[in-house]
């Protein structure tokens, strides 16, 4: 599969995510709030061509961001489990691309054998280099922000967080009320109109 145009991917992605993802239905958020829809980006993160056209995306983001901050994105990952194949494709994506950017993946809970770690893969990650979290749905900010702070305390700084959808459910202003930048592919306007959303 081929992806040479992004303006394009995004929005092949966008029905991707529409079709196999999206439900407007009664659910509980891991938040404890509830909602009329759901947006279940592992249909997609998991799919072969999600996965694709994610990877690109998603790295057209970092680059802009190193181009736009002259800054350099030395590893890419988050919370397990929505961001790991996330950061699986954007991982991909970057060796074919020839700028390799190592994926890593942040426990919920330390490890409970050998190291006791809550990161995998940062080995792989420069000493002290940034590194971007990646979320598939940012609702209050909360994994995003969880990611961040062990990743900080490892001694990696982060000041981009990378999203699939963002439900305006004030994420966004968690997040960069903590000092970061967070881009997002789409918003649940993409979705869904905002008459149609009950709290």
């Amino acid at each position: 599969m081929r992806v040479d145009d992004l303006g394009e991917a995004r929005g092949q992605l966008l029905e991707l995510l529409r079709t196999l993802s999206f439900a407007e239905r009664e659910v509980t958020l891991v938040s404890g709030r509830k909602s009329n829809f759901y947006v279940d980006c592992k249909q997609v993160t998991l799919h072969a061509a999600g996965h694709v056209l994610l990877g690109h995306l998603l790295l057209g983001e970092i680059h802009a961001y190193q181009a736009r901050t002259g800054r350099i994105v030395g590893g890419v990952g988050g919370l397990t489990l929505g961001a790991d194949p996330i950061a699986s494709a954007v991982a991909y994506t970057s060796a074919l691309k020839d700028t390799p950017i190592p994926a890593f993946i942040v426990r919920k809970e330390a490890k409970g054998h050998g190291t006791g770690a809550y990161l995998e893969g940062m080995s792989n990650v420069p000493d002290g280099a940034e590194v971007c979290v990646v979320e598939d749905v940012v609702t209050t900010g909360g994994s995003a922000l969880k990611a961040v702070e062990r990743v900080r305390a490892a001694g990696f700084p982060v000041n981009l967080v990378l999203g699939i959808v963002d439900r305006l459910e004030g994420g966004r202003e968690a997040v960069e009320a903590a000092g970061l930048e967070l881009v997002t592919l789409y918003t649940r306007r993409d979705f869904m109109p905002d008459e149609r959303v009950r709290s």
